[in-house]
């Protein structure tokens, strides 16, 4: 059984409810070893277009991963970039806003983060929490000290549809000019987050990563899928798409991440750089004078 990236790829102009994405691994994909040792050969195809991009020079690709809580972001990225080399990539987490990013518009801090040209950049949460957390919770957008925001009142339906048309404005500008943008959605049931919750609480080497938040979090379950696949029905694209990944099996669904990384890799196509007549005839001059060298 192969994977085919359609299937969870979001076209443009799709109308989307969770409720209808299945969670769940399918049954031959339901074995950790197999999932995991598949990544890994994955991976090494990863590194390997990942340094013909570095040495291009030309293109960059960034890759955003969003999920409710415990979806298994920070756990994915290793999975995936483990073996990669580090050199060629760079990881951001995206938290509350600091009162110096307050003072610049939203996609201020994002752009700061962009790939260089030859890299690859991870944004662990993005500038998508501007349209998903705030979605739910429109009182933080106070922050931002908008001036035509007044109160509340003032954060409808049309405030966000003018975010969503920026973002994908911001997004079509860093493809025009090279960056490639793929965007993952960690799907998992309320039931498989109340899972990992309780492993997180009953492991105290992970209790540092739950926080009382967390659960008042969960109490908006409801509020934020609406609120993601409105995002993804606003915002996904052809040339910057979203996917929606089963996640319910964290190999399976790194399996597919994996997969589709290296297949937007592939197509992006890398090259290494032409090397002109004077510098080939000065590599053969040194590769003689090197043969020739004596101790």
């Amino acid at each position: 059984m192969e994977i085919t990236i359609d299937e969870f790829q979001v076209k443009e102009g799709d109308t989307i409810n969770l409720k209808n994405y299945t969670t769940i691994a399918p049954k031959n994909f339901q074995k950790n070893k197999e999932n995991k040792k598949k990544v890994s050969n994955i991976v090494k195809q990863i590194d390997n277009y990942q340094n013909i991009l570095n040495a291009e020079n030309k293109q960059s690709l960034l890759i955003i991963l969003q999920g409710i809580d415990a979806a298994g972001k920070d756990s994915s990225i290793r999975a995936i970039m483990t073996g990669v080399n580090p050199q060629g990539v760079n990881v951001f987490s995206f938290k509350t806003p600091s009162s110096i990013e307050y003072e610049h518009d939203y996609l201020w801090r994002h752009a700061l983060k962009m790939p260089e040209r030859g890299q690859i950049v991870i944004f662990n949460r993005s500038h998508y929490e501007n349209v998903l957390v705030c979605k739910v919770h429109p009182e933080f957008i106070l922050n931002e000290k908008l001036p035509y925001i007044k109160s509340i009142k003032d954060i409808n339906d049309e405030f966000f549809e003018r975010r969503y048309e920026e973002i994908k404005n911001f997004e079509k500008r860093m493809y025009n000019n090279g960056t490639r943008i793929i965007k993952f959605f960690l799907n998992i049931s309320k039931e498989e987050q109340k899972k990992r919750f309780i492993k997180r609480i009953e492991n105290k080497e992970k209790n540092w990563k739950f926080s009382s938040s967390d659960l008042k979090e969960r109490k908006f379950w409801d509020d934020y899928q609406k609120a993601f696949a409105l995002a993804f029905e606003k915002t996904s694209t052809k040339e910057c798409p979203w996917f929606i990944i089963p996640f319910d099996y964290k190999s399976y669904g790194q399996l597919v991440m994996a997969h589709i990384i290296n297949e937007t890799l592939k197509n992006m196509n890398p090259k290494f750089p032409d090397v002109n007549k004077q510098e080939k005839h000065a590599l053969n001059s040194a590769y003689k004078d090197l043969l020739n060298e004596k101790d």
